[in-house]
């Protein structure tokens, strides 16, 4: 069955938009400024992407515990 074309999937909802930008900026302001010597990101924009990604698609409506995910789960 197709979904309406006006149908928003819960992901990507405005909401759910706003709290992946918000736990995004949490990883960006935590992690994003660590260079490596050379100059190169210690942690790939992929990677903090990919985290906040997951975090609001398994539901979790808190962003209690996102550092510590990305830490253990997506640290490159």
């Amino acid at each position: 069955m197709r979904k309406k074309k006006d149908s928003v999937d819960w992901l990507y909802a405005p909401g759910r938009m706003r709290y992946r930008e918000k736990c995004l900026s949490i990883l960006l302001d935590k992690f994003g400024g660590e260079l490596n010597e050379d100059g190169t990101p210690v942690h790939s924009n992929e990677s903090l992407y990919a985290c906040a990604h997951d975090w609001v698609s398994q539901g979790i409506q808190t962003t209690q515990g996102l550092i510590e995910s990305y830490l253990k789960d997506y640290n490159d």
